[in-house]
């Protein structure tokens, strides 16, 4: 019995109220808890966001192969992610437009029933940004082949002979094939699905199904003259441009069953309507006294739900929710998350920002070498170190272990002046992430240091056609101008007075050495200069590091910070020694400290086991260098 107006017209209206709750809730999580512009940021850890600049010479190369136009409209929507509400905005259109797809396949199939199905699309969505990974223009391909399939069985509603159908199909194949690639492949998968199973047109499907393999191959290889590989997997999760890096390859299992998902269920769903109206039959041809009419309160139950719409619509919607919850719940990476917003905050120097939530997990490395640069930055790096995990191996991320990480130390290299190490890492970065404008940035901001005025209008140049760093860009570029050694620019300036003349290979590093050369080039570097007092403290080298103590004076500490103190009282009653703290006065409290640590290591409980004794010293001293001189081991590094 056909429903009627009415009554359809509520259930859309009930639809529409429960879309428009669930996206809302999917825009807030994406721009309040996921953050957006984390993801265009990278972290060093996205290699395949893509650049976008403006101007012809940019766009055109996209219209010459395969999946071109669909990449272009992916690199300029992607841009937006820069700034966090429009980022999850543009995400959100696009979850949206895909559950209309997959809503109206389930429409034109009449499976309608099943159609809270089609958030599970967006909630695969949600799985990847939750996790911090980047297939935005996979999933629009994706999005594009959708809306073609939903195109053909428009047309093909009202058209539904053998011609009409293969015209049909073929004209939209080679429009889609250039915009999305190898997307054309799900397009021809989903209508040969559809003709078989709710058309019952094997021929028709069986030719739709070649057509995916003939498509791709006669217009790729011999229009666009790809390479085979192009031809076919442009576009799709299993492209090269995703398998050659280990870091494209995060979640793209979840892209895979994005792509597998709408002819799955068209599948699935239309074979179980089939058997269901089979059985159905089966049962209105039985004898009436055969047929066993269902009773009790599980029964009632049913009839209840299914005759109270209000009641169905609820339970649907937190059914929904919870469902959509759950899932975000369990996929998330809360430390992964902690390292994006760590890196984002250290790389736009918003110190407080970084520390606050640097504590959820201060033993990365990676947070832990950011946590020692805020430090310093906030002027707490020589009182506050301590009451962070740390590691001979958290001040400077230079060893072989670590030696894919360049995005993580360009930036503090530039801010001790090591420029030409900080150059080299930022030209590994424009190698294995491209030339993402945060790379160019700051290799034109080196040049300029290095007064290499020609490469640096060519990377000013560049920035001059991105989205949001042209006016950073066209400033210096009307400075260099006026100015070519930018004599009256304080920062460059300032840059130029610490710049390390030596060249120091990246990965034979050796951190005191360095950071004495600095010293040396400048003796006013006083980020130098407390890099290397923690680097002898992290390493229990005291009798350098109290050598260095008359360098205080040169830098005006008005008093002596709370670690040095205590590494010097410590080298005091080590070396039993006099030590002179350069004038400054010490503190009576830190020698009562040392004096209780001591007595309750030797303790009668105790009794000079320093392992026992380390639980109850822990409560009192962890946030003391005394505390890290006694019981973290010791470090290796020269």
């Amino acid at each position: 019995m056909p429903k009627s107006p009415g009554k359809s017209s509520s259930q859309s209206l009930k639809w529409l109220l429960q879309s428009i709750l669930f996206f809302i809730l999917f825009f807030l999580y994406l721009w309040l808890y996921v953050d957006l512009r984390l993801i265009y940021h990278g972290a060093g850890v996205i290699t395949n966001f893509p650049v976008f600049y403006k101007g012809r010479a940019f766009f055109m190369p996209f219209l010459s192969y395969p999946g071109g136009p669909v990449e272009y409209l992916s690199a300029f929507l992607s841009q937006f992610f820069y700034f966090s509400w429009a980022g999850a905005l543009v995400v959100t259109v696009q979850a949206w437009l895909l559950s209309i797809c997959m809503d109206y396949l389930l429409k034109a199939a009449k499976l309608s029933r099943f159609r809270l199905v089609c958030f599970v699309l967006p909630m695969l969505l949600l799985v990847i940004y939750t996790r911090y990974a980047y297939h935005f223009d996979t999933t629009v391909a994706l999005l594009v082949a959708l809306l073609f399939a939903c195109l053909y069985l428009k047309v093909t509603l009202s058209r539904t002979t053998t011609l009409s159908c293969f015209s049909t199909f073929l004209f939209l194949s080679v429009i889609l094939y250039y915009l999305a690639g190898g997307a054309f492949l799900l397009f021809a998968v989903v209508c040969a699905a559809y003709e078989l199973i709710f058309r019952f047109r094997w021929k028709i499907s069986l030719f739709y199904l070649l057509s995916a393999a003939a498509v791709p191959y006669i217009l790729g290889l011999f229009v666009f003259r790809v390479s085979i590989l192009d031809a076919f997997c442009s576009s799709l999760p299993f492209s090269w441009k995703i398998i050659y890096y280990e870091a494209r390859r995060r979640e793209v299992t979840i892209v895979y069953l994005m792509y597998l998902f709408s002819p799955l269920a068209l599948l699935v769903f239309g074979l179980l309507q089939i058997l269901w109206k089979r059985l159905y039959s089966l049962k209105n041809r039985a004898p009436k006294r055969q047929r066993k009419k269902s009773s009790g309160l599980p029964s009632k139950i049913f009839s209840w739900y299914r005759h109270s719409p209000k009641l169905k619509w609820a339970v649907e919607l937190l059914l929904l929710l919870v469902v959509a919850g759950s899932v975000v719940f369990f996929c998330r990476n809360e430390n992964l998350r902690i390292r994006f917003k760590v890196d984002y905050y250290a790389y736009h120097k918003m110190w407080p920002e970084l520390l606050m939530s640097a504590r959820h997990n201060p033993k990365d490395p990676f947070v832990a070498q950011a946590i020692n640069r805020a430090l310093y930055h906030t002027g707490r790096l020589g009182y506050d170190m301590f009451t962070w995990p740390q590691d001979s191996d958290y001040l400077i991320l230079s060893d072989k272990k670590y030696k894919w990480m360049y995005w993580q130390i360009f930036d503090l290299f530039i801010d001790l002046g090591v420029v030409n190490m900080a150059e080299n890492a930022l030209t590994e970065c424009l190698e294995g992430i491209g030339s993402r404008p945060m790379v160019l940035q700051r290799l034109a901001l080196i040049n300029m240091v290095k007064g290499n005025s020609d490469s640096a209008r060519i990377y000013l140049g560049a920035l001059g056609k991105t989205l949001f760093h042209a006016d950073w860009a066209n400033s210096y570029l009307d400075r260099l101008q006026i100015d070519p050694d930018l004599a009256s620019d304080k920062y460059i300036q300032h840059l130029r007075s610490l710049c390390l003349d030596k060249d120091v290979p990246i990965y034979t590093l050796y951190k005191e050495k360095t950071l004495l050369w600095l010293l040396e080039r400048n003796s006013q570097n006083r980020m130098a200069f407390e890099y290397l007092m923690a680097w002898y403290m992290l390493n229990r080298n005291l009798g350098k590091f109290v050598l260095n103590l008359e360098r205080l004076q040169d830098f005006g500490y008005r008093e002596l910070p709370t670690h040095y103190e205590e590494a010097a009282i410590i080298y005091i009653y080590g070396t039993k020694k006099p030590l002179n703290l350069s004038g400054y006065q010490p503190n009576p409290q830190k020698r009562r400290q040392i004096e209780d640590f001591t007595r309750i290591i030797n303790s009668d409980k105790y009794k000079g086991n320093k392992q026992a004794a380390s639980e109850e010293l822990a409560k009192k001293y962890c946030n003391t260098y005394f505390y890290y001189y006694m019981y973290t081991p010791s470090g290796s590094n020269k």
